[in-house]
């Protein structure tokens, strides 16, 4: 299921994976590495302090070389149950971000497996992020599916 409008994206995936699994996914550096961003983006630099106030960092970087830094705070963690946090990018010369995004991110048990429903409100966005904002959809769908791949090649994380 999607739902995109130009300030909020809901996506939701049945993730054949533990919860508590799927959960470390996204807070464990060395697995967030491996999924986070759209195909062909790399993260070169993962940081995460899982804890409520602990930041994020990742540098993703596409094909061409280039890195986008995106910077976070975690505002609520329940394990394995969700996760809050925000997301800052495409700061400009003054190293004010462009775009700020609040992302709450549920975990239900589903039949044995993970519903796991991914919620990005768009807080603050300038023209200048316009392009990427154009392609949030298809970004987290293509993170959603790096991130499936990884759960069923990696059963044992």
């Amino acid at each position: 299921m999607t739902e995109q409008n130009n300030r909020e994206l809901k996506l939701e995936r049945i993730i054949d994976a533990p919860r508590e699994l799927v959960f470390q996914a996204w807070t464990d550096p060395k697995y967030l590495a491996n999924w986070w961003g759209p195909r062909d983006f790399t993260n070169p630099v993962c940081e995460v302090e899982a804890k409520e106030g602990g930041a994020l960092h990742i540098e993703m970087q596409g094909s061409d070389g280039g890195v986008i830094p995106c910077h976070g705070i975690f505002i609520e963690i329940k394990e394995p149950e969700k996760l809050v946090f925000t997301t800052t990018a495409f700061a400009d010369a003054d190293g004010n971000p462009q775009l700020e995004n609040k992302n709450t991110v549920t975990f239900e048990e589903f039949e044995g497996k993970t519903k796991l429903t991914v919620h990005v409100v768009v807080m603050k966005a300038t023209p200048t992020v316009e392009a990427p904002l154009s392609t949030m959809e298809s970004g987290w769908n293509e993170s959603l599916d790096k991130l499936i791949d990884m759960l069923h090649d990696k059963k044992g994380l």
